[in-house]
């Protein structure tokens, strides 16, 4: 279990009422914000501090990991200038009677705060441009403890949490194909092309099927048992990318599901990366080798521009130091 303070001003109605959180990728400029990548790193039974209006009102149990997901429309003009996709992670949260004001505890609490991104100042304000960050363990426990009986049973209860899967992805990509199929400037052979692409069949299948002869982990060759699978997520690629076959990889389905979920990646080299939020366990039964390092052979250059953008912006992220 890690433990996690998020600052929600301005989305707490939305966010607890809904039951997740959200950020954007980048900030407005185009710059990583590591209080954004801090979503990447979240998995299922993690304890989040819900901080808004100087108080703790609520603790959320991650019910999933993160994925992609399109800025929530009820945010209205919340948020202008974020990006409109994002991060999202499932959370159920738990409304506190007794609502901690950190402020009157800061003496207490000063000397536990994280040296590197801090949710609080030294007197005990918040800090507002942080949203989502990870705390010690010695702080939550004191944190607990101040909140009182009601706290433990929601530590409980978050260790028997069951991941649940990212509930919108499908219905944000058939949204997407529904553009493309009404889009009157797209050729009708292209636009079969485009939407038999997103299931990774049809021409880009054939066209990955040029560069890949068979699934990078399993070894699996037999057409019938195969998806091409994009490097650069179809919900994310221009037309152009969507069809691309240096854009893919031949995978088996369970496989092309930890490659679009970002639980597993590629380096340029072929070295298969493996997301320390991955359940080991079940990539075992997968039949990825998590144990050992693994190489699953060179990539055409096409292939590694491609890569570079699913280990930036899909892989779920490596643990900060």
């Amino acid at each position: 279990m890690r433990y996690w303070w998020v600052n929600q001003n301005q989305t707490f109605r939305h966010e607890f009422g809904g039951g997740y959180l959200w950020s954007p990728k980048r900030n407005a400029n185009g710059a990583r914000n590591p209080f954004y990548e801090s979503m990447r790193e979240v998995a299922p039974g993690d304890l989040v501090f819900s901080f808004v209006d100087t108080r703790i009102p609520a603790i959320g149990i991650a019910q999933s990991y993160c994925w992609e997901s399109p800025k929530p429309s009820e945010f209205g003009q919340t948020g202008q200038n974020w990006e409109n996709v994002g991060w999202r992670v499932r959370v159920a949260f738990r409304p506190l009677d007794t609502q901690l004001r950190p402020k009157e505890h800061i003496d207490i609490l000063r000397p536990l705060l994280p040296e590197r991104y801090s949710p609080l100042l030294p007197n005990g304000n918040g800090l507002q441009s942080v949203y989502l960050t990870e705390v010690p363990g010695a702080l939550a426990q004191v944190l607990l403890g101040l909140i009182g009986e009601e706290a433990w049973p929601i530590e409980i209860a978050a260790r028997e949490v069951k991941p649940v899967p990212a509930d919108d992805l499908d219905a944000w990509e058939a949204k997407l194909e529904q553009v493309v199929n009404v889009d009157g400037s797209i050729p009708e052979t292209e636009r079969i092309a485009l939407v038999r692409a997103r299931s990774g069949q049809g021409l880009f299948r054939d066209r990955v099927a040029q560069l890949e002869k068979r699934c990078r982990i399993t070894g699996v060759d037999n057409p019938t048992h195969l998806v091409a699978s994009h490097c650069k997520p179809w919900r994310d690629a221009r037309n152009d990318e969507r069809l691309d076959g240096e854009n893919g990889l031949l995978l088996t389905p369970s496989i092309d599901h930890l490659f679009d979920r970002g639980f597993i990646s590629f380096e340029n080299t072929g070295r298969l990366i493996i997301s320390p939020v991955a359940h080991h366990s079940s990539l075992r039964r997968m039949g990825i080798t998590v144990d050992e390092p693994v190489n699953v052979g060179a990539f055409s250059s096409g292939q590694r521009r491609y890569l570079d953008y699913h280990r930036d912006a899909i892989l779920l992220q490596a643990v900060r130091k």
